[in-house]
């Protein structure tokens, strides 16, 4: 057995038991995410009895803050539970690969091997991608909501301190505050629609793609048209995430990078594919300047629509706009 060998059986060892704790903690976060929700559901029926009844303004507050804390652990470990089922659903990938790769070597087929080890390549490049995301977020939150946070307790202060000599100017500054605040808030719920919007939870790709199109455009000043063709209708989830992080990415490509004005997103869920397009107006480039990019967002589309048995294509120029599409399979 080779050196080489060796180690991939170690990696297979290891990887096998990584897989072991992540499908341990799921069934515990599973566990105590029915509980949170369950909890939800007790504490909102709670207050809207309380509503009626009349309760106290110190009654309703205690009910509003006790609803608020739930559905603040509910969104995080909601968001906990979709990071260890991601890991656990590269794991196993990367576990079938490693077998076949130690099960190649070790029975001397050296055809297997080099495409096994390319496909490894691929999920490796798949969590890098994922991991470059969660800190682009960390970053936007750390420079965004964080820092307004630490603003508002100090503006809190200044306004505590002028109340009893100059209650105008107290005035004026929770006005600002809460004006910050309101903005704040609004940042806030744009990060949560980024990182896992409910709606696709709840309603499904097509709407949820309407939505955030339109989020988008407000937030981007783009016009972004959207056109949705063929039946409607639930997919599987992974599909439905898969598809809309590539349209976040294709978007936000157009925002950054074409100076386009005006991007054309299109949809057709067709019965045996689901088809997407999104072109822009921009200033183009030459697709084979993606070999040398160091950007992993338009590989990481064409990685996974072709593990999941799509394709990807790319149509640009230099000065005549981009039009980038893939399509992944319907049904599985």
């Amino acid at each position: 057995m080779s050196e080489e060998t060796i180690d991939y059986q170690r990696e297979l060892e290891e990887t096998q038991r990584a897989l072991r704790e992540v499908t341990l903690m799921i069934e515990q976060s599973q566990g105590e995410l029915n509980k949170i929700t369950q909890r939800n559901a007790a504490i909102t029926a709670h207050l809207q009895q309380a509503q009626k009844q009349g309760a106290t303004i110190e009654d309703l507050k205690m009910s509003y803050d006790s609803a608020l804390d739930v559905q603040q652990r509910l969104f995080i470990m909601r968001g906990q539970l979709e990071k260890l089922q991601n890991d656990r659903d590269h794991l196993q990938k990367y576990k079938a690969v490693l077998e076949q790769i130690v099960s190649g070597e070790k029975e001397g087929n050296a055809d297997n091997a080099p495409a096994a080890k390319s496909q490894m390549a691929g999920i490796e490049m798949i969590v890098n991608a994922q991991e470059a995301e969660r800190q682009r977020l960390s970053r936007q939150m750390h420079d965004g909501p964080a820092q307004a946070l630490s603003n508002f307790i100090l503006q809190t202060e200044i306004a505590m301190r002028l109340l009893d000599v100059d209650p105008a100017q107290a005035k004026e500054e929770l006005s600002n505050l809460k004006t910050s605040a309101m903005g704040t808030f609004q940042k806030v719920r744009n990060f949560i629609f980024e990182l896992r919007p409910m709606m696709l939870d709840d309603l499904g790709l097509a709407p949820t793609l309407r939505k955030y199109a339109d989020a988008f455009k407000e937030q981007s000043g783009l016009e972004v048209n959207v056109m949705v063709t063929g039946s409607e209708r639930r997919f599987e989830p992974y599909v439905e995430v898969m598809i809309f992080r590539a349209v976040q990415e294709l978007l936000g490509n157009a925002q950054r990078h074409s100076q386009a004005t005006q991007v054309k997103l299109q949809i057709d869920l067709g019965n045996d594919f689901i088809r997407v397009n999104v072109e822009d107006n921009g200033k183009g480039f030459a697709p084979e300047s993606l070999k040398d990019s160091t950007s992993l967002g338009l590989k990481l589309i064409r990685e996974r629509a072709e593990m999941l048995g799509g394709n990807f294509e790319i149509e640009s120029a230099a000065g005549s706009g981009a039009r980038i599409s893939f399509t992944v399979p319907s049904k599985t």
